[in-house]
């Protein structure tokens, strides 16, 4: 199935070419990259023309945050499944799209999800978070679980049918649409029980107090919006990160 995988930017000079190197590299055989960029101020926008030979669709202009990127990709995606690698993150190796693929193909599931590591913004090999999503079951949902929205490969028809990021949420549209699609829509999915993803720390709802309040209230927004569990699941939701910084690879 070919893939559109889609990196929105925003004055990431720092670390967008490890991304666009890491899809790039990619042995998956059918691949759309599309580039949205925010109108950089810095270098990356000629950062990204370097390899704009290689990327089917670069798109730079100014935007309303990351959810509208994220948006304008999927509008303009034409694979059979859509992803997101975000300008910190990287694959976790070269056969990451061609694994969710054949898992995909084999399971006949609506999307795909794995594992993820947070490892550190100045050396990508040190693992500093290990977050193992376990098999999906609806009940988790309203036990704060979700997979890591970085490692959610869904199909194109998905977001055609049930809409994309809700722009509304400025943190918390992803964990918005997990919701939807998985407890409200009940698509089908599969797991892939492997890293796929390498994510720096500093996102950011974690930036400051400030983020992890309006992170917190955009979480018990979504859940309220799709009727999914209520504050008790946002408690279990924060403690059930904890186990992350004790497991290793």
């Amino acid at each position: 199935m070919k893939i559109s995988v889609i990196t929105a930017v925003y004055n990431n000079q720092n670390t967008i070419e490890d991304a666009l190197n890491s899809v790039l590299s990619q042995t998956h055989d059918d691949v759309e990259y599309i580039v949205i960029d925010g109108n950089s101020s810095d270098d990356t926008l000629n950062i990204i023309k370097k390899y704009e030979d290689k990327i089917d669709v670069l798109v730079s202009e100014p935007d309303s945050g990351i959810y509208d990127a994220l948006n304008k990709g999927i509008d303009k995606a034409s694979g059979d499944i859509v992803c997101f690698l975000h300008s910190d993150d990287i694959y976790a190796n070269e056969h990451v799209l061609t694994k969710v693929n054949a898992l995909l193909e084999n399971s006949h599931a609506d999307s795909v999800y794995g594992d993820l590591v947070y490892v550190k913004k100045t050396n990508i090999d040190k693992v500093v978070r290990f977050w193992k999503s376990g098999e999906f079951s609806e009940k988790k949902l309203k036990r704060g679980w979700m997979p890591p929205h970085p490692t959610f490969f869904v199909k194109r028809e998905i977001y055609t049918r049930y809409g994309g990021f809700d722009t509304s949420f400025t943190i918390a549209a992803d964990y918005d649409t997990v919701l939807r699609f998985l407890g409200v829509q009940k698509i089908s999915t599969a797991y892939l029980p492997e890293v796929l993803i390498k994510m720096r720390l500093g996102g950011e709802s974690n930036k400051s107090l400030s983020n992890l309040k309006k992170k917190t209230l955009e979480d018990i927004r979504a859940l309220k919006k799709n009727n999914i569990g209520g504050y008790l699941t946002i408690v279990m939701k924060n403690i059930s990160k904890l186990p992350q910084f004790f497991k290793s690879k």
